[in-house]
């Protein structure tokens, strides 16, 4: 066993390991599942290659999620306000998702799917029978954040604000930047709580801040709700966003499978965990950090609070466990991706990404019988970090 490493400098890889990071996370598969590496925000960590032992690690709870336990040199800060069900181990992780699930429930996604149809088909109304757009503002985006402030009953979301808050928070590479647009987005939470608060609904917030008010056992605090609020409502379009940008680029850029899918939409189910498993919105989870010395695959990690990251975009392209992973295949059997994640941690959102990316891919297809990329795939600018992964713009005609 070994705790020596040499660190893998990612971030001087820059736009090119940002546009394509699968062939360096393939040579680092081939010299082990683990390795040093320092990260493009700026600070360093442990990166887990393979979908093995990225499995493992995701379902191991001998790391933790908790940001007490970051050693205070790590050189990274948490950016969401309160606690979330991603930065809490158990028992209180258990707590917090049992009271997420208990509103979040397949009840809930189940009838939202008319009005998913819904916003989506006006979103192609306005797009028209002929044209050209950025499908990231036009279409990508939009949609999924009309359905989670529907989910969560925010009629009146700043989206442009609350858009370009997220997107720096979440994907920017300076650390000033991030923290800055962390805490307006912040400051601006707590308002969407005063107003909710005094405007209660029928809806998935007002039921939460019912439950931060309620005086059981199980009532969440304040710091609770307030990251009830950035989980939900970031990580609930963030992520639908890129799902569905990454699996109209594949498809855009593998015209066979795109004619397989317009011959026969009864492959979408199969289709949509493809882009998933090939292309995922997810490149790296949410930290986690060692309590004691870890080993993973012979090597020892120290402990004190080292971050460790899963590369689950590795994980779904390790030829171990996908033949032939670089072929985007919608026919191919995904399952067991770790595109959600895996163990206590697995997406709660989940059905509802599957069914607005199911709803707004199929719906877009039909309405744009010859739509096409508009730019040359290498043209294309990504989204910064290694937390959400898709294009910044996807310009497409029809």
């Amino acid at each position: 066993m070994t705790t020596e490493a040499a660190t893998v400098d990612l971030a001087a890889l820059g736009a090119d390991f940002t546009r394509d990071p699968y062939p360096v996370y393939a040579a680092l598969r081939e010299r082990g599942p683990v390795h040093r590496v320092r990260l493009p925000e700026g600070h360093e960590a442990w990166l887990v290659v393979g979908y093995e032992a990225g499995r493992a690690v995701l379902a191991d709870d001998a790391l933790s999620k908790e940001w007490r336990n970051a050693a205070p040199d790590l050189g990274a800060s948490q950016l969401s306000a309160g606690i979330t069900m991603l930065s809490a181990d158990p028992p209180r992780h258990t707590r917090l998702r049992k009271l997420v699930a208990r509103e979040f429930t397949m009840r809930r996604v189940e009838q939202l799917a008319p009005r998913v149809q819904h916003i989506t088909d006006e979103l192609l109304d306005r797009m028209g029978p002929t044209g050209s757009a950025d499908l990231v503002d036009a279409f990508c985006f939009p949609l999924p954040i009309a359905v989670i402030c529907e989910l969560l009953g925010v009629p009146f979301l700043d989206q442009d604000s609350f858009r370009r808050w997220s997107n720096t928070a979440l994907a920017s590479t300076d650390r000033a930047e991030r923290e800055a647009a962390a805490g307006e987005l912040t400051t601006y939470l707590a308002g969407l709580l005063a107003e909710k608060r005094d405007k209660p609904g029928d809806d998935l917030m007002s039921a939460l801040i019912h439950r931060a008010d309620g005086d059981d056992d199980d009532r969440l605090g304040g710091d609770e709700l307030m990251g009830m609020a950035w989980l939900l409502l970031i990580a609930g379009h963030e992520t639908t966003v890129n799902l569905i940008s990454n699996g109209v680029l594949a498809l855009l850029t593998h015209p066979d499978q795109l004619a397989s899918l317009r011959a026969d939409f009864s492959l979408m189910d199969g289709a949509v965990e493809e882009m998933l498993r090939y292309d995922g919105p997810v490149e790296t989870p949410t930290y986690r950090f060692t309590v004691e010395p870890y080993e993973i695959g012979g090597t020892v990690v120290p402990g004190g609070g080292q971050l460790v990251l899963v590369a689950l975009a590795d994980a779904d392209r390790d030829p171990a466990r996908y033949p032939e992973p670089d072929r985007f295949d919608i026919r191919r059997d995904t399952r067991g991706h770790l595109a959600f994640g895996h163990g206590i941690h697995f997406c709660l959102g989940a059905p509802l990404a599957r069914l607005e990316a199911r709803v707004a891919i199929r719906s877009l297809l039909e309405r744009c019988p010859d739509l096409a990329l508009d730019a040359h795939p290498a043209a294309l600018a990504w989204r910064t970090g290694m937390l959400i992964r898709g294009p910044e713009s996807l310009p497409v005609r029809w």
